[in-house]
């Protein structure tokens, strides 16, 4: 008889080296990218890198405990787990704190100001791919009836936290929500004819918020979008005519990353890093200072190992022989490709800038802990697959 190995002896080591890169990237770039910031508050210039290295070792430690709970047990806490997210949202709602026009934090006695909406991503996929699961154990007939039937327990578990993060307001996490909602919807396994018809609810809706932008204006600018969002997408179109109000950041990120060239500027020569020109420049526009002293190889590099990083959670998702855990995989696919898209999208003028961070790189600690959790799900699930030798694990 083969002899069981322990959890740690089944580890992805080639996934958690990819990790260990990612956050090398990260000390290195916020490094260089703070260094002006605390200069003028007079802190040490490796301020936020030592934090971001306790960050690490927080989500290491949490990484490795969602690691070792059998996570066929998230199924009992699902619900609960749900219960708790869609609780603190409201807390959040009645007595967060506010900072520059956003209710997204909470501060509790003798713990640090923690933004609640980035656990809830957890939440979601926990619950939604349980829901899943539950829905596919039993083979139905394929049918238009039965599939709005699946899409409608989706949306009645994941509108709820989308709808209280976005009147935070909080664009961007509300779109990873939406994001794992559809990765979950697709999962699912919903006919190409209910997928069809929901994007064509998606273009519609585009559509009529076009029309009533250039046929309703008030009624648009008061009601349906707010000022800072109209802003966004306004320099977005054309960031060279807004410079001075919200192209600011993306038209300077744009120069910066332009002028990295093909082997950048090198570490702590960028003129738009160093300057100060880009806000927020260490956490969600950490990639401007990859792209312009690293250049198009140093970004290259980055996105490169993003997308290793990515192909082994699919690989993991595709050889998992229990539905629940493809799920769990699939939802933090979701999770994680979406933030690393719309956040180099933004940086390079792609899409509409959301204020999310890039996983694993930027400076944060809510941020970094929750995708430290989502990753130690995933290992989770590639541990305990290579333990079930015949189908199905129930």
């Amino acid at each position: 008889m083969q002899e069981r190995k322990s959890a740690f002896q089944q580890l992805d080591y080639s996934l958690l080296f990819f990790l260990f890169v990612l956050m090398c990237f990260s000390l290195v770039a916020i490094y260089s990218a703070s260094t002006s910031t605390v200069e003028q508050y007079g802190m040490a210039p490796t301020h936020y890198v030592r934090l971001q290295i306790i960050w690490f070792g927080i989500g290491v430690i949490l990484m490795l405990g969602a690691m070792l709970v059998d996570y066929d047990l998230f199924k009992n806490f699902s619900i609960p787990l749900y219960i708790l997210g869609l609780g603190l949202l409201l807390v959040v709602h009645f007595f967060g704190d506010e900072i520059n026009g956003a209710q997204r934090w909470i501060t509790a006695p003798g713990l640090p100001r923690f933004q609640p909406s980035e656990f809830v991503k957890i939440f979601v996929i926990i619950a939604l791919a349980h829901l899943i699961y539950t829905i596919t154990k039993v083979p139905k007939e394929k049918s238009f009836k039965n599939d709005l039937l699946v899409v409608g327990k989706i949306l009645a578990v994941g509108l709820p936290p989308f709808a209280l993060i976005l009147v935070q307001p909080d664009l961007g996490t509300a779109l990873v929500i939406a994001a794992i909602i559809f990765i979950m919807i697709l999962m699912a396994g919903v006919t190409f004819r209910m997928l069809g018809l929901m994007a064509a609810l998606g273009t519609g809706f585009i559509g009529s918020m076009v029309w009533m932008h250039n046929n309703h204006f008030a009624f648009f600018s008061t009601y349906l979008i707010e000022p800072h969002q109209l802003s966004r997408i306004y320099s977005w179109l054309d960031p060279g005519a807004n410079i001075g109000a919200a192209g600011y950041q993306l038209y300077h990120a744009m120069q910066g990353i332009g002028a990295g060239q093909l082997y950048g500027t090198g570490l702590f020569e960028g003129v738009k890093a160093q300057s100060g020109a880009i806000p927020e420049l260490h956490t969600d526009f950490i990639f401007a200072v990859i792209g312009e002293e690293f250049g198009f190889v140093g970004a290259t590099v980055l996105i490169v190992v993003y997308f290793l990083l990515l192909y082994r959670l699919v690989i993991i998702a595709f050889t998992c022989n229990n539905t629940f855990g493809t799920y769990l995989v699939a939802g933090t696919l979701g999770l994680l490709v979406f933030q690393i898209f719309q956040n180099i999208g933004m940086t390079v003028g792609l899409v509409p800038i959301t204020g999310l961070a890039l996983p694993f790189v930027s400076y944060g600690g809510s941020a970094l802990i929750t995708n430290m959790l989502a990753i130690g799900i995933v290992l989770n699930v590639n541990v305990r697959t290579k333990h079930y030798m015949f189908g199905e694990e129930e």
